[in-house]
């Protein structure tokens, strides 16, 4: 019988992740900002890994702003399509390209102001260039296992990613704020899975108001 429990304590919840999870870190392959941001604009609704399994090869092609931003719409939307929604990516990318090496002298910028005046990127992808690239923690990216978990563990009862990414703000020690997505990510992958989530086998099923326990 499952016994109604209070929100879980952000503090206690990092200390437990961190021990299960002490790798947790972001999957998308990466050399610099400009590879990072173009992975990022990829990986919406689509894996991990199929992004960094296209890549490996853009990335060869690909090596500086100036090499987006003067490429064909049409071939590139060729090379990324099979990341889904690959029309709009590669359209946000060149465009994204565009402006960074009109406005920011080819370097994507290191502001969560900056960053989001460009095509297909918003506050999550902002704040993984930012932790990611620069070691600059603005907010917390919400994903959807970050959405689900933050949810089920009562930190949150939004809907919305952004008032998500603020009621977390307000319970993430600041310094814990670009890598508890990646905590949650990967319990979300896990255990804390969408259709069945592995509740007997979870470390915080003792304090989590979502767990059932027979």
């Amino acid at each position: 019988m499952s016994i109604a429990k209070p929100p879980v304590e952000a503090s206690t919840a990092i200390k437990r992740l961190e021990t299960e999870y002490p790798d947790a870190r972001i999957a998308l392959s990466f050399s610099n900002p400009l590879e990072l941001l173009v992975a990022t604009i990829l990986s919406a609704q689509c894996t991990d890994e199929m992004v960094n399994k296209v890549t490996s090869s853009l990335f060869a092609k690909y090596r500086a702003t100036r090499d987006y931003a003067s490429s064909s719409l049409e071939q590139f939307e060729q090379e990324v399509r099979s990341t889904g929604f690959y029309r709009n990516k590669a359209k946000h990318i060149i465009a994204a390209a565009k402006l960074i090496a009109a406005n920011f002298g080819g370097n994507v910028p290191r502001t969560m102001a900056e960053l989001t005046t460009l095509p297909g990127v918003a506050r999550k992808t902002a704040n993984i260039v930012l932790y990611n690239a620069y070691g600059v923690i603005e907010g917390i990216a919400v994903d959807t296992h970050v959405r689900r978990v933050s949810r089920r563990l009562g930190l949150t009862q939004q809907k919305d990613p952004d008032k998500i990414e603020k009621d977390l703000m307000g319970q993430i020690p600041r310094d814990r704020g670009g890598s508890f997505p990646y905590l949650l990510i990967e319990h979300g992958r896990t255990v804390c899975t969408a259709r069945k989530p592995k509740c007997y086998v979870c470390p915080l099923n003792d304090i989590c108001p979502s767990a059932f326990l027979v």
